[in-house]
């Protein structure tokens, strides 16, 4: 009897031990789901979508930049016009690869308020900076201020040709655009003076 009440507890203690190593197995076999994989996975995907929309976008937009133009050629017909015109100039250096200066483009053609200072006060040019034309002599006489602001940049000229102001277009973003106050306030002090 003791032999058989010791197997009858033998087999409960082996049958809980692998029961319970049998939970652990399926506990530890379990995959787990490792959050830093999904967040890569969103945020590749979340970029991915990202991409695609900027490249939909740029696709939309005017593309003002003109990569076969003599810029310097350009630059003295506008001198030239902003001396009987009485007009400053904006030189607004970037290209068509670079989503930001078509926007701001773009921003400026369909903000009347805006599109009213430039029309009024300068003649506009959208000075092209390409792996097709870099325009380094013309880059170069005004400091290469792309190199130190990136694109778009704003080249302000008075109505001789004379560099009086650069002006980095970071600080007139605001959210995916660009602020009017900001960009109303950068028209208006460079307006010539009478």
């Amino acid at each position: 009897m003791n032999k058989i009440k010791f197997f009858a507890l033998s087999s409960l203690l082996i049958t809980g031990f692998a029961c319970s190593q049998k939970t652990d197995v399926v506990k530890m076999g379990t995959p787990k789901t490792d959050k830093s994989l999904i967040v890569e996975a969103d945020s590749a995907a979340i970029a991915e979508a990202k991409k695609k929309a900027a490249a939909e976008e740029k696709a939309k937009l005017p593309k003002p930049y003109n990569d076969k133009e003599n810029a310097e050629e350009k630059i003295a017909e506008l001198v030239k016009k902003a001396q009987t015109e009485n007009k400053n100039i904006i030189l607004q250096a970037g290209g068509n690869w670079c989503i930001w200066c078509l926007r701001f483009n773009n921003f400026v053609q369909t903000t009347p308020e805006l599109k009213e200072i430039v029309d009024k006060s300068y003649l506009y040019y959208h000075l092209n900076y390409s792996p097709e034309n870099k325009n380094e002599k013309v880059f170069s006489k005004y400091g290469n201020p792309g190199e130190k602001f990136g694109y778009p940049v704003f080249i302000v000229l008075d109505k001789n040709g004379k560099q009086i102001h650069t002006q980095d277009s970071a600080v007139l973003e605001e959210g995916k655009g660009y602020s009017v106050e900001k960009v109303k306030a950068f028209f208006n002090e460079w307006i010539p003076k009478s």
